[in-house]
């Protein structure tokens, strides 16, 4: 899935070509600083950091404001004026509109033309979102996977129902929220009981992957984001969401329209940095960050000029 529907191959090559013209600033004309913000989290401060690096390049002044809060803060100082520009995912459209049940949040275009209609009238303009999808997921331990052949979540499911020893790692909201872990039992027919379940405090996927990584109480199973970075270091694997149960999580500049009237080459400056965000490359730079504990801001800028395979 993607959210411009050319093969994600092509588009990150071609990404990746236009991102190197980032380099080479143009003069733009006099204004005010751009207000860059974005959440705290790792891959809020990454993308944030790309889209300083990518403006400064292009000689656009910018604020720093990256870590300023969660989406409830950040949403609400982009609503005042407090800031002009922050990665947004176009799922949370669902929740600022209170549309959860509009199937068009399941689909990477649909979506994301609907949380742009919809935020015109906020004066809020989403700008080209990336290919990645930072959805909910399941992931269970590798070992655990290849011994069950467990690829998708319907895979997951027949393992549950078949009595598999399954304990997974997940936060309250995951667990409570009808759009995490009832979505995912509801399409897919199955039911984990409270003893399959080991809540930890917090949203923080770090905890939950670990803990299924390290075989904690039993763990074998996490609550993950698609994007996390820690994936692959800690061996393991997604279950594939082959039915959409979990919105879809594209993330996107939202730019205040004042903003974007004054300095109209923002659009064209950001399109090429995000179409080369496919989920695999966000999920290494996340990597980067919060596994190998290199700065934001360093793996950042490598992303832009192209040394970051």
């Amino acid at each position: 899935m993607t959210a411009a529907g050319a093969p994600l191959p092509t588009r990150r090559k071609l990404g990746l070509a236009a991102i190197a013209g980032l380099l080479f600033p143009a003069v733009a004309r006099a204004g005010p600083p751009v207000r860059v913000a974005s959440k705290p989290d790792t891959e809020g401060t990454l993308i944030g950091h790309i889209i300083m690096r990518a403006l400064n390049a292009r000689a656009i002044a910018t604020e720093n404001r990256i870590g300023l809060g969660p989406t409830r803060i950040i949403r609400a100082a982009m609503l005042s004026g407090a800031i002009d520009l922050y990665p947004e995912y176009t799922g949370n459209g669902a929740f600022f509109f209170h549309m959860e049940s509009d199937p068009a949040w399941r689909e990477g275009n649909a979506g994301y033309a609907l949380v742009k209609r919809l935020d015109r009238q906020n004066g809020l303009v989403w700008l080209a979102p990336a290919p990645a999808d930072n959805a909910w997921a399941i992931a269970v331990r590798a070992d655990v996977a290849a011994a069950h052949g467990l690829k998708t979540m319907e895979d997951f499911s027949r393992w549950v129902n078949g009595g598999g020893k399954v304990k997974l790692a997940a936060s309250a909201e995951f667990v409570e929220s009808p759009a995490a872990l009832p979505a995912f039992e509801a399409t897919y027919g199955f039911g984990l009981k409270a003893d399959q379940i080991l809540m930890l405090v917090g949203g923080n996927t770090a905890a939950t992957l670990r803990a299924a990584a390290e075989d904690i109480s039993g763990v074998n199973a996490a609550m993950a984001y698609r994007t996390d970075g820690a994936l692959a270091v800690l061996h393991l694997v997604v279950m594939q969401d082959t039915k959409n149960a979990q919105i879809i999580f594209e993330p996107a500049p939202v730019i205040r329209e004042p903003v974007l009237h004054a300095y109209p080459a923002i659009a064209s400056i950001l399109a090429p940095a995000f179409a080369a965000l496919d989920t695999p490359t966000l999920r290494r730079l996340n990597a980067r960050v919060a596994v190998d504990g290199a700065d934001a801001a360093e793996v950042a800028a490598a992303y832009l000029a192209g040394s970051f395979r």
